[in-house]
């Protein structure tokens, strides 16, 4: 297929509309439940109160805005794709904004500003009756009637569009992480799926070899390492595909497709970490230095040893636990002496290298 025939048909593919609309109106729409913004997504909501009275300002002063961009279901209902930070800055400011946040936030007050210094402390309305805190009738009635583009994903676009849309929309600039990224898209797509990965992120055994530290945990970063170690499993790596462009698609492949066997996927899941955690605890993915495992948790090590142990399960379930855990114990050690896995593990090494080099020898290293 040639360039321009890829470019047709992917374009056939988004299927997209547009329009201004005021503040107002958008409000409106978000109070009425016909635009919903995901809660998962909704806690990436970030902006602090100076950024967020910046953005304020901004619509006071009649500055121009970015577009939001939303995703448009067959019930004509709007799912918000891109502009949390500054919808969910107007929604908190207005009193509007729902879900959990809305009671941790409580209402916005504004900073003052180079330009307005009489915004300090100002609040949507008057705390009290004769509080002269309130931004008054005159510039709520402004920041209602500014008007900002609204850009329209339709349903009839092709399923992963509003996935591909979102991924790109919302990595880098809106400070996101790829992993976060792809944890607001997979309730979107599939939220059983999405509570699957949340129920392995936490069980005991994975938190303690992945060495996880409270803040890894609030920002729920182990659904990265629990949909690699998925991915590993399911969905064979193609060479030289970027490490999180090839993410994104296992998870849309696995979220959207109906061959995810989830009772399967889970008792694989915790024998897997189970067997590793006993014999390893938390040095499972650390290096051996000769005498003893040191240093950080290494990504390459934790590819080779869950996926491996993975995909021999029956084996090693066949072992006494003495003997799994002095083989596991062994197989750590030793990890550094495959020269294939020495020669394509280290810091220098490129990820779409690494990939297409440790996992095909995963199985036959771990192998009984």
């Amino acid at each position: 297929m040639s360039l321009q025939e890829e470019v047709k048909n992917a374009r056939q593919k988004v299927v997209t509309d547009g329009y201004e609309m005021s503040l107002g109106e958008i409000i409106n729409l978000y109070r009425d439940g016909e635009l919903i913004i995901d809660p998962v997504f909704q806690r990436l909501f970030r902006w602090d109160d100076q950024r967020k009275t910046r953005f304020i300002e901004s619509l006071i002063l009649g500055i121009p805005i970015p577009p939001i961009f939303v995703y448009q279901d067959e019930n004509g209902i709007w799912e918000l794709i891109d502009g949390l930070q500054r919808l969910s800055t107007v929604l908190q400011l207005t009193g509007d904004l729902g879900g959990e946040r809305a009671e941790e936030l409580g209402l916005l007050a504004l900073n003052g500003t180079r330009f307005l210094p009489s915004l300090d402390r100002k609040l949507w309305k008057p705390s009290s009756e004769n509080a002269d805190d309130g931004l008054g009738s005159t510039l709520q009635i402004e920041i209602k009637r500014a008007r900002l583009r609204v850009e329209i994903l339709k349903a009839e676009s092709a399923a992963s569009a509003k996935y591909e849309l979102f991924q790109r929309l919302n990595t880098g600039g809106a400070g996101l992480t790829e992993q976060e990224v792809r944890n607001s898209i997979a309730v979107s797509v599939n939220k059983d799926f999405y509570d699957w990965l949340v129920t392995q992120a936490s069980r005991e055994s994975f938190i303690r070899t992945t060495r996880q530290t409270d803040t890894a945990l609030e920002a729920q970063m182990g659904l990265e390492l629990v949909l690699r170690f998925l991915a590993f499993r399911l969905v064979p790596y193609q060479n030289g595909l970027d490490v999180h462009e090839y993410l994104d698609d296992a998870l849309f492949s696995l979220a959207s497709g109906e061959d995810f066997d989830a009772v399967t996927e889970t008792e694989v899941f915790e024998k897997t970490f189970r067997f590793l955690d006993t014999a390893l605890g938390d040095t499972a993915f650390q290096r051996w230095d000769g005498t003893a495992f040191t240093g950080k948790f290494l990504m390459s090590i934790y590819e080779v040893m869950s996926t491996g142990v993975s995909k021999n399960l029956s084996e090693l379930e066949a072992m006494t636990e003495d003997g799994r855990n002095s083989f596991l114990l062994s197989v750590a050690q030793n990890l550094s002496n495959n020269e294939v896995f020495a020669l394509n593990s280290g810091g220098g090494v490129r990820g779409t290298t690494r990939l297409s080099k440790l996992l095909p020898i995963a199985q036959d290293i771990l192998k009984p």
